[in-house]
Parts: structure tokens; C-alpha cells; sequence
């Protein structure tokens, strides 16, 4: 039997992922920019057995849930496609997620991003690491970020070809950053994010105006990379990810991932400021704040949190590195 296993990152987008121009082959509605974490990876292995009936699926120690392992079984469908055809045996996959699943914490893109790796190595299907991009974006479009480290940013592509869809590598500028990452509620979030996406895509009245700004973000956002100017960075991420939350609120039904301790984290962050340390904050599609913040002040904004918020953990992360093979 042929086995393979892979580790990936997950990844916190500086200028937000929302919203698909083509669902079927997960397609963005445009391009975003993403930061590649140091901490709580995924470690993936996938074992071809000829005696399977078909794929099976195992997350942190348990079977995967139906809806989970549909999406694994889809995803190896396609490896098997291009590695050379539907008679390929089936898989099993283990995988261990070190940061809480579903809560909007990036364990998709992460998963996905070492299911990739992990299975076209099993499959004996070489891919260069744009190609591997482009097919991680089909299990998880975020999880296209996580094949690459540090800053990553995700070409929107061609409607004409899908592989150019795909992320690569911001040059090293010299900005320093951290994340610290309040885990305000662990749990699976209520709404799922593809859920989410397309009720916002359909129905928010301000959806359009998401779409019309955020090319301008992302080159706003490299020209403050390139400079490594970490004020223009924490400043253009936190009004791009507002903005993002607003489209979803604009849903019918609207949209909210925000809980009242997400509130108060978003206040403390202004309260930090206030005080003289700089920092900003970001929120995916689901309850936790992310604080970007330079190394420095990381631990001192860590503690922050702990002494406001009690039993709840909070992640401080550096720079992480792209996915890879054991």
C-alpha cells in the first residue's frame, strides 16, 4: 500500500476571501491576501488500500461526519482523475487538526491544504506548488493560501481556465508580524461558511460594492507589504474584514458570526490602541478575534486577553511555513 503524510498551517487573510464567481470549481469573487501561521498545523496521511469499497475518513481520532467525509471523497475523486483514472484504489485519510474545526479558525484551509499534499503524493501525481494551489482550491478555497508560507496572496484567475486560480508567495519585505488569535468559542460555528457565502452573494445589496473594492485593498495591501509599513497593514485589514461582515449582516437572512465577547474583543483592541499599543484586529466567518500586532507587543496583548476574558485560549503565532511532506 502506498502512503503519504503531509503537515500545513492554517492561514488568517489580512484581505478577506467572500463570496465565489463559480461555485462548481471554487472560483473567488476575487483575489485576497492571507498570512500563513506558525502554530496549530494539520498533519494529513493518506493510505491507498486496494480492499477499500470506498475512501474513509478520520479527524482527530473519530470518523469524520457524513458532510465531512463527502467533501474528502470528492476531493480524492479528483486526485484520481488526474493521476490517471477513476480505477484507482480508494484511501483512507487520518487527519489531526491542532486548532478547533469549523469554528472559523482556518481548519479547512489547513486540512485541505495537507490532504493535497498528501494525496497526490500517494497518487504518484507530480504538481509544482502553483499546481498544487489550484488544486487545494477545489476542496477549500482558503486552503489554496495555506500551500504557501509567510504572506500569500490568491489570484482571482481566468473564467476561461481554472487552474490560474491559484496562490503564490509575497517577496520577504522585511515586515514584521504576529497574530494573536482569541479563541472567544471553540465550537462548530451555526452557519456554514459556504452557506454563508452564498446567501450573501444573492442576497446582500452590498455585495456589489465588497466585489468593486477589494482589488484596490490588495494592491493597497502590497505597496504597504513591499514597504513594510505595519500601519497601513493593520489598518487596511481591519476595515476590509468590517467591510466583509457588513456584506454578510446585508444578507437576508443576515448573516452574524459576531457573539457579545466578540464585541468586547474588538473593543479592547481599540482600548490597546488607546493606550499606546498598536495593534488591529480581524474576524472570519465565525466568533474569534485575530489580533495582528508587531512581535514584540504579541505576549503583552496574549495576557490582555487571558485577563479579560478568563478560560479562554489565546494562540500568538509568527510567520509559519509552507505545507509539507513527512
Amino acid at each position: 500500500m502506498s502512503t503519504a503524510t503531509a503537515v500545513a498551517h492554517p492561514n488568517i487573510a489580512l484581505i478577506k476571501y467572500w463570496g465565489k464567481r463559480d461555485a462548481a470549481v471554487q472560483l473567488p469573487a476575487t483575489g485576497s491576501l492571507s498570512f500563513t501561521l506558525g502554530i496549530a498545523p494539520t498533519t494529513t496521511t493518506v493510505t491507498l488500500d486496494p480492499a477499500l469499497a470506498e475512501d474513509t475518513g478520520e479527524l482527530n481520532g473519530e470518523p469524520m461526519n457524513d458532510k465531512e467525509v463527502s467533501r474528502v471523497r470528492r476531493f480524492l475523486d479528483l486526485v484520481r482523475e488526474r493521476a490517471g483514472g477513476e480505477n484507482l484504489p480508494k484511501a483512507s485519510v487520518v487527519s489531526v487538526n491542532e486548532i478547533p474545526t469549523g469554528a472559523g479558525l482556518a481548519s479547512s484551509a489547513s486540512g485541505f491544504a495537507a490532504l493535497t499534499l498528501a494525496a497526490t503524493a500517494a497518487y504518484g501525481l507530480e504538481q509544482t506548488p502553483s499546481e498544487a494551489s489550484a488544486l487545494a482550491r477545489r476542496g477549500s478555497g482558503s486552503a489554496c493560501r495555506s500551500i504557501f508560507g509567510g504572506l500569500v496572496e490568491w489570484l482571482p484567475g481566468d473564467d476561461e481556465d481554472e487552474l490560474t486560480s491559484h496562490a503564490v508567495e509575497l517577496p520577504d519585505s522585511g515586515l514584521e508580524l504576529a497574530l494573536v488569535v482569541a479563541v472567544l468559542s471553540p465550537g462548530r460555528k451555526k452557519i456554514d461558511s459556504r452557506e454563508a457565502m452564498r446567501n450573501t452573494v444573492e442576497t446582500s445589496p452590498y455585495f456589489p460594492a465588497w466585489v468593486e473594492t477589494v482589488p484596490g485593498e490588495i494592491e493597497q495591501m502590497k505597496d504597504a507589504i513591499a514597504a513594510a509599513d505595519f500601519t497601513a497593514v493593520g489598518q487596511l485589514a481591519e476595515s476590509n474584514a468590517m467591510r466583509m461582515h457588513a456584506s454578510m449582516l446585508g444578507a437576508t437572512p443576515p448573516v452574524r458570526y459576531w457573539n457579545a465577547d466578540s464585541v468586547a474583543a474588538l473593543d479592547l483592541v481599540a482600548t490597546l490602541r488607546e493606550e499606546g499599543t498598536e495593534c488591529y484586529a480581524t474576524m472570519d466567518a465565525g466568533p474569534n478575534v485575530k489580533v495582528i500586532c508587531r512581535p514584540g507587543d504579541a505576549e503583552t496583548i496574549a495576557e490582555r486577553f487571558r485577563a479579560e476574558f478568563g478560560d479562554i485560549d489565546v494562540l500568538v503565532s509568527g510567520h509559519g511555513p509552507a505545507a509539507y511532506l513527512v
